[in-house]
């Protein structure tokens, strides 16, 4: 059974850290593209960033360019989302999502989990 479980989450207030973890099993998601995302009540779906799990190449929405990294542990099958200088706006679920190699869709998704921020 193929899981993305996210953890992590949590209250901190403006100008603090966080750093969110995504645990993969039941597959080798090597050719994926791990991906963050995020969503703020009453707000669509926003794209953070995600990681190529081969090669480690990561990119990142202009949104959170310069404050949130995306890293990945391969021993552990773990993604991380470091966020720094995290601000109110911040505030959303956040999951991740792996896609496969030349794919445009999800295949699989975490549950959430939520951070936020508070001023």
């Amino acid at each position: 059974q193929v899981q993305l479980v996210e953890s992590g989450g949590g209250v901190v207030q403006a100008g603090e850290s966080l750093r969110l973890s995504c645990a993969a099993s039941g597959r080798t998601f090597s050719s994926y593209a791990m991906t963050w995302l995020r969503q703020a009540p009453g707000k669509e779906r926003e794209f953070i960033g995600f990681i190529r799990w081969s090669s480690g190449t990561t990119y990142y929405a202009d949104s959170v360019k310069g404050r949130f990294t995306i890293s990945r542990d391969n021993a552990k099958n773990t993604v991380y989302l470091q966020m720094n200088s995290l601000k109110p706006e911040d505030t959303a679920v956040y999951y991740c999502a792996a896609r496969g190699s030349g794919s445009t869709e999800y295949a699989y998704w975490g549950q959430g989990t939520q951070v936020t921020v508070s001023s």
